[in-house]
């Protein structure tokens, strides 16, 4: 079982720049996409018919939105504040969170595509939203857990775990994407027994990054970050038998500033 996730960085413009024949290629059984920017109906039009879709839109229009795209039927779909709670319905939290469960032939799995704010350490009110979410997430993930033995949780989480996750680890101390404080909720998620399976697949090693700068040479010159992650129970990490970050050949073929993550699971 594929199991894919990418920010498209608005959905409308990488189906122009070449996410279609992207999707066409890499076979996936179910792709979690971030940054949709784009209305419900628009969001099942730009992908056809061939894949059922879970999304959930920011009430702040052109911006945030997430989506589940499966071979597959969805079920027990949740969005928002249906799976994090109230708080979750203020309109910056919107757009950034929808699970759902998806059959495979060793049983059921719970996918979840997720938005982190990236927050800014010049904007403290952006900041505050953050942490907020991300304690929304924590107690969501530690119910998951609880409640599904096979869950994968995925998507643009704007935090880089650690030095390797990061190529300008030191210019970047302060910096948001790289606060203690933010690292310490990854250090708590696996600490709780969830995997980064990415990290653990590629050992300890800088890289491989899943996010450049569009500015300046960063893609050509791999300054990047991995912000990108799937986070597995330790029951679905065991099936892992492959990760790769599907990185553009070069700088004038990409159709986002993300690169997507591949993960190939034996179910």
């Amino acid at each position: 079982m594929r199991i894919v996730s990418v920010n498209v960085n608005g959905v409308r413009a990488a189906m122009r720049k070449g996410m279609g024949e992207w999707l066409d290629q890499v076979q996936a059984d179910v792709v979690c996409l971030q940054e949709v920017r784009a209305p419900q109906d628009l969001v099942a039009g730009q992908l056809g018919e061939t894949w059922h879709v879970a999304d959930h839109i920011s009430e702040q229009k052109g911006r945030n939105g997430v989506a589940i795209l499966s071979r597959e039927p969805l079920s027990d779909v949740y969005a928002g504040s249906e799976a994090l709670g109230d708080a979750a319905a203020a309109a910056t939290h919107t757009g950034r969170w929808v699970e759902a469960t998806v059959q495979s032939p060793a049983g059921p799995v719970r996918v979840v595509s997720v938005y982190v704010h990236s927050g800014s350490v010049e904007k403290p009110e952006s900041m505050v939203d953050k942490y907020a979410f991300l304690d929304m997430m924590t107690a969501r993930l530690d119910a998951l857990s609880d409640e599904y033995e096979r869950v994968v949780v995925m998507g643009d989480i704007n935090i880089a775990h650690g030095n390797n996750d990061i190529k300008n680890w030191k210019g970047n101390l302060k910096s948001a994407g790289f606060l203690p404080e933010e690292r310490a909720y990854v250090s708590r998620w696996i600490e709780a027994g969830w995997v980064d399976v990415h990290r653990v697949h590629a050992g300890d090693r800088p890289g491989p990054y899943t996010w450049w700068s569009m500015r300046g040479k960063a893609f050509d010159n791999d300054a990047g970050w991995r912000i990108d992650y799937q986070l597995a129970t330790s029951a679905l990490a065991t099936a892992v038998t492959d990760v790769r970050v599907d990185r553009a050949a070069d700088y004038a073929s990409r159709w986002s500033d993300h690169a997507p993550l591949v993960v190939d699971y034996a179910l």
